[in-house]
């Protein structure tokens, strides 16, 4: 609102809400961090989980960060900001999201220190940047060589990402499915290597424990045998793969045909089971024992396809076709006269199988296959589901290794000594940037010092012994959360994470807090109400005379 010769000018909407300067920075940044500390207690090996029920009732159980702030319904819009630090890591590394998220909070409550100070958040920010810079230089330089044939390092990497979570009894067995999987998969492209995780298909099934968990090379279809004829088994099965349906196809116009008498009616039914035994002897004479079509079989075919001894599986879907040309090595065929024995996939065992109420179809032995399938059992609905997250963050790093060839050790150590080398860079520097370095040195601290508290040790002690153990050249020390011992190199107890997840969550969280930061001014427009219900509860021509219940229509109470 504007004041002109006296009378009040409206600029903005009644009801809108604006908070400026000091006030906007506090809340945006207050709200920032209160996401941080929900997040902070379920950091490392030791770490709780967090137990999310939604307004319908339903139960999500992790210590995911990306999961727990995707459950959660933000109002505040900085808070909303920090829930995209955690998608973007999340996306980009697939690990790393509760350091991304809690290195953001720590970054903000340290600026509002240098804020109060008087020191300008342009200042702050451009500090900001050029630490983000020479921390990554820093994690670069630190870095051990990897990648697909190491297979201890790769191994080591996804069981450290797993340690913190609900499988972490089955950490091993675990961590080498994954690595079997992203093995599967991967391929040299112009001499680097790329992995796609959407080759590895996730199927979830109640039941066992999750050492059952199985690495499929092939693909699991969640169909049956079209016909109880059919064999249920394949050895050495040759597969067509074919979109187009196995019946006979209805005019693409409307026709009209006059039928005079009873034996045209029949010649046609002749012409139609001719056609369709035809279709089934060029599938048989390519030597195909296994058919899987993503339209429809006819009851006709698939009386044909039973009596050739031919397993066929109808209406699956595009993408699990997708997934089993590249499991099996087949062509995917749109015209029956195209179908030649050299395109066929292959894998040794066809199957179906019931897994507990369920029919499956298991296709499996394939020679090399480039996508696979993960069988995740467990006890209950929600353990399954946790199992799920932990191997998505499990196949997102070995992918980080693979693709970026660098890893670096866990427990804190690579923060530690970015930190030491920071605080000496800062000192280079001239003006308030300075503080800034030292700031954003101080914040990586806090991944330490929240491992530490979250394994019930004294934070500032080793913190210390920390310090002390980096400042003799010791750039791996860490301290083992078993014992709660410092250890000069945390990579001899196996605690490895890829390079690429520590660069990604200083990069987002220094993006999130420098643009937080940059706000000095909040607009709020009011929200739109619910319109007034008429009078009687219901819209004229809705209600009491439309057959409702008694209790029900003219009598309802309005809804605001």
């Amino acid at each position: 609102m504007a004041q002109l010769g006296g009378t009040p000018v409206l600029i903005m909407k009644e009801g809108t809400q604006r908070t400026r300067g000091k006030d906007a920075m506090e809340n945006n940044i207050a709200a920032a961090i209160v996401i941080a500390e929900a997040v902070r207690t379920s950091l490392g090996p030791r770490g709780m989980d967090k137990m999310l029920v939604d307004q319908f009732g339903d139960v999500v159980i992790t210590n995911d960060g990306a999961t727990i702030l995707k459950e959660i319904d933000v109002q505040h819009p900085a808070a909303k900001m920090m829930v995209e630090v955690a998608k973007t890591q999340d996306s980009e590394v697939g690990d790393g999201t509760t350091t991304s998220v809690i290195l953001t909070g720590e970054l903000l409550k340290r600026a509002k220190k240098l804020l109060e100070q008087k020191i300008h958040p342009t200042v702050i920010t451009e500090g900001f940047r050029k630490a983000a810079e020479k921390a990554v230089e820093i994690l670069d330089n630190m870095s051990i060589k990897s990648g697909i044939e190491d297979k201890e390092g790769l191994k080591n990497a996804a069981m450290t990402c797993m340690g913190s979570k609900i499988v972490s009894e089955s950490k091993d067995e675990l961590a080498e499915l994954c690595i079997g999987a992203i093995e599967a998969i991967a391929e040299q492209v112009n001499g680097k290597w790329t992995a796609d995780i959407d080759k590895v298909q996730i199927q979830k099934k109640e039941g066992d424990s999750i050492d059952d968990t199985k690495l499929i090379k092939g693909i699991i279809l969640d169909k049956e045998v079209v016909s109880p004829g059919m064999p249920k088994t394949v050895k050495d099965a040759k597969i067509l793969l074919i979109q187009t349906a196995l019946e006979i196809e209805k005019t693409e116009f409307d026709t009209k045909l006059q039928i005079t008498s009873p034996e045209q009616i029949q010649q046609f039914l002749n012409e139609e089971e001719r056609m369709l035994r035809v279709m089934v002897e060029k599938i048989v004479n390519s030597g195909a024992n296994v058919v899987i079509c993503q339209k429809g079989i006819d009851d006709m075919a698939q009386h044909f396809l039973t009596k050739a001894g031919v397993l066929a599986v109808r209406r699956v879907k595009k993408s699990d076709l997708e997934k089993l040309s590249k499991a099996t090595g087949g062509m995917i065929y749109t015209d029956f006269d195209d179908i030649t024995a050299d395109k066929l996939g292959y894998a040794g065992l066809v199957e179906e199988r019931k897994i507990m109420s369920d029919s499956w179809i298991f296709i499996e032995e394939c020679k090399d296959p480039k996508s696979v399938v993960i069988l995740i059992r467990g006890g209950t609905e929600l353990i399954i589901d946790e199992v799920d997250r932990s191997l998505h963050d499990a196949l997102c790093v070995i992918r980080d290794v693979v693709e970026d060839q660098k890893i670096v050790g866990g427990g804190g150590a690579p923060e530690l000594e970015t930190a030491i080398q920071l605080r000496e860079y800062a000192s280079t520097l001239g003006g308030r940037e300075q503080l800034a370095v030292e700031i954003f040195a101080d914040a990586l601290d806090i991944i330490p010092k929240t491992l530490a508290e979250n394994a019930g040790l004294d934070q500032i002690d080793i913190l210390m012994q920390l310090r002390a153990a980096h400042q003799k050249g010791n750039k791996f020390a860490g301290f083992d959360l078993e014992t709660g011992q410092v250890v000069n190199d945390i990579m001899t107890i196996k605690v490895v994470e890829p390079t690429a997840v520590k660069v990604q969550a200083v990069k987002s969280s220094v993006e999130a807090a420098s643009m937080i930061l940059r706000i000095d001014d909040v607009i709020a427009g009011a929200k739109s109400a619910m319109p007034p219900m008429p009078p009687g509860g219901m819209p004229p021509g809705m209600g009491g005379g439309m057959g409702m219940p008694p209790g029900m229509g003219g009598g309802m109470p309005p809804m605001y």
